[in-house]
């Protein structure tokens, strides 16, 4: 029988993998705190430290920062990234982005985002990072960029979206996908263990636990927005 949800089996009580599919944690590892790495956590913590890798005069700016987005404000703050922009619809998100290390956030139903983050950068921002696999989000991305500035696009959704071409060539702009965050989850995964246990990665802020009975109400809090990552307990 051969099923599985992304390669992962996050819905079984046990799982065959390849040896490839395993990293091994220490026994003093919290699993609740590293089910998440293998997936939202790894997919926008990498995307700053393994792609974008913004240096120390540098701008981020986050779109959509549910799990994925707010590991990489989490990110971004443990190397010292001097201005990280959090846009959300969601005010709890943007509070909680704030209190991770955003150094502003957005609320795109009420601000011009793009005039907001020229305001805040100057000439637009260094990088940009979508999870939301909207078009009109990423080309707003790619109008809140500065010159040589770089978009990277980790959401997945419709296949096919227009985005304004000529904004990126005339800005020498680079729009990069990322899947997983580029990494190699043996090395990565403990490199993110690590920072968790310094303090400067605090996973455990996304972090809700349900016993595995109440699947429907964690599927629920999910989507209604009121849990950023729900994790099954067995």
């Amino acid at each position: 029988m051969y099923g599985s949800f992304f390669g992962q089996s996050s819905f079984a009580s046990h799982a065959l993998v390849y040896e490839s599919n395993l990293v091994v944690v220490g026994d003093h590892v919290d699993l609740s705190v590293a089910a998440p790495l293998g997936c939202g956590v790894q997919t926008g913590a990498g995307a700053v430290l393994n792609v974008l890798r913004p240096g120390g005069d540098a701008s981020l700016v986050l779109f959509g920062v549910g799990a994925v987005g707010l590991s990489a404000v989490m990110a971004a703050a443990a190397t010292g990234i001097p201005t990280i922009i959090a846009i959300d619809h969601v005010a709890g998100r943007r509070q909680l982005a704030a209190e991770l290390g955003a150094t502003a956030t957005i609320d795109p139903a009420v601000d011009d985002v793009v005039d907001a983050i020229r305001q805040l950068t100057g000439t637009g921002a260094t990088h940009a990072l979508d999870t939301t696999a909207s078009g009109a989000v990423i080309n707003q991305a790619i109008d809140a960029l500065g010159p040589l500035g770089t978009l990277a696009l980790v959401g997945v959704g419709t296949p096919e979206v227009e985005i304004n071409v000529q904004a990126v060539i005339g800005g020498g702009k680079t729009i990069r996908g990322i899947i997983e965050g580029d990494a190699v989850p043996q090395t990565f995964l403990p490199q993110l263990l690590d920072l968790h246990a310094q303090g400067r990665l605090p996973i455990e802020k996304l972090i809700r636990t349900y016993d595995f009975d109440d699947i429907e109400t964690a599927v629920a809090d999910a989507a209604s927005g009121s849990t950023i990552k729900p994790v099954l307990v067995f």
